[in-house]
């Protein structure tokens, strides 16, 4: 008989598949936003239950708006506390949040009234909103016989902030082994050679200053400066006047050119109520018109947004003329959104007034969009 006689070195040899991994990454995707309550003395007896809805804005890709209840939610507690709470709107189900509801101290005395989730994380969790209109806040959130008496409370206003990190869980299979990448700094090295004294090959002259700059850059960031330096200009023509700018216009001008960002001066894009009447007359303005006239059309998005952050009832007629006489498409359309959802105040005031005496087809424009809006509302 004869007997089959095993290879030893197939016995040994084992079969390794190859070695994978993942894992599990819960991340946050955090967001803030501000709602202001002007007239809060009027907004008292409104009833209980009954509520003032902040716009919907957005945080980890849905959306959200904050409720406040002037006479309080609960009719047990006889309208003795105000409530506040933060709401989902997105049609979405089960989304696990944190939340943070702050009562901002007016008197800048740094005294918040704080209500937050995040602090009691570790021990209670996330909160899950299980579907649209779910809400998350407080019943009692304050008294409202001390709110009346408090720095929260300061010309008839009040400011909530509301925080809110939304949870996101994913598998994350790629290789654990990273090379982070720095962010761009091109701006940067643009800058220094807009500092560079040595390396230019044209100056400007505004308002009797002098400012250096170089031709190539100039004419890829601006089809008005390649037409001006390569088709119209003379060849030997080293030096531009320019008559319809003031040097801090231009400077900042030359600093997006060469950096992409504005200029890092908080007081050169402060806007005063006083001022909205002689609004073109303001720094922001007169850059939102070099952006136009240059053909800047980021220049001008940035200017729009820091004035889209000015519009109220009373300056929102001023923003709106400025809008048009610069082609602030984006902005413009804000305002007569703005002026559509408010419409009865905006007829009221004196930006108005200013359209009506100064800017009639304007005045006529914004009178039908608000007309328009409230037909469709109807």
């Amino acid at each position: 008989m004869s007997r089959a006689m095993c290879n030893p070195a197939m016995v040994s040899r084992s079969v390794l598949g190859s070695q994978t991994s993942s894992k599990s990454v819960t991340e946050t995707m955090s967001g803030s936003h501000e709602f202001v309550i002007k007239g809060y003395s009027l907004t008292k007896g409104m009833g209980i239950g009954k509520y003032i809805v902040s716009e919907t804005f957005i945080v980890g890709g849905f959306q959200w708006a904050i409720y406040f209840f002037p006479d309080g939610r609960d009719p047990k507690d006889n309208a003795a506390y105000v409530s506040v709470f933060v709401a989902l709107h997105s049609k979405s189900t089960n989304v696990r949040a944190l939340f943070d509801l702050t009562l901002l101290d007016l008197c800048k005395k740094g005294e918040h009234k704080v209500h937050s989730h995040f602090s009691h994380s570790l021990t209670i969790g996330s909160y899950t909103l299980i579907n649209h209109g779910s809400m998350w806040g407080y019943t009692r959130f304050f008294k409202r016989r001390h709110l009346e008496t408090s720095n929260f409370l300061k010309d008839d206003c009040l400011k909530i902030n509301c925080t809110i990190a939304v949870l996101v869980s994913s598998i994350d299979s790629s290789q654990l082994n990273t090379i982070q990448v720095p962010e761009s700094d091109i701006g940067e090295h643009f800058g220094m050679l807009l500092e560079d004294e040595e390396s230019f090959d044209v100056t400007f002259s505004v308002g009797g200053e002098r400012f250096h700059a170089h031709k190539l850059v100039l004419a890829a960031r601006s089809t008005m400066f390649e037409t001006q330096f390569f088709n119209a200009m003379k060849k030997d023509d080293q030096e531009i006047v320019v008559i319809d700018m003031e040097p801090k216009v231009f400077k900042a001008l030359l600093h997006f050119v060469y950096r992409d960002t504005l200029l890092e001066d908080e007081e050169l894009f402060m806007l005063d109520s006083s001022f909205f009447p002689s609004l073109s007359e303001s720094f922001i303005a007169k850059l939102l018109a070099a952006g136009e006239k240059y053909g800047l059309p980021r220049l001008m998005l940035m200017c729009e947004s820091i004035l889209c952050k000015d519009i109220s009832v009373d300056s929102v007629a001023y923003i709106f003329a400025l809008a048009d006489r610069y082609c602030a498409t984006h902005l413009k359309s804000i305002c007569q959104k703005f002026s559509a959802e408010n419409f009865d105040a905006v007829m009221h005031s004196d930006g108005f007034e200013y359209l009506k005496k100064n800017c009639p087809l304007l005045q006529s424009e914004l009178l039908k969009t608000g007309v328009g809006c409230e037909k469709e509302f109807s």
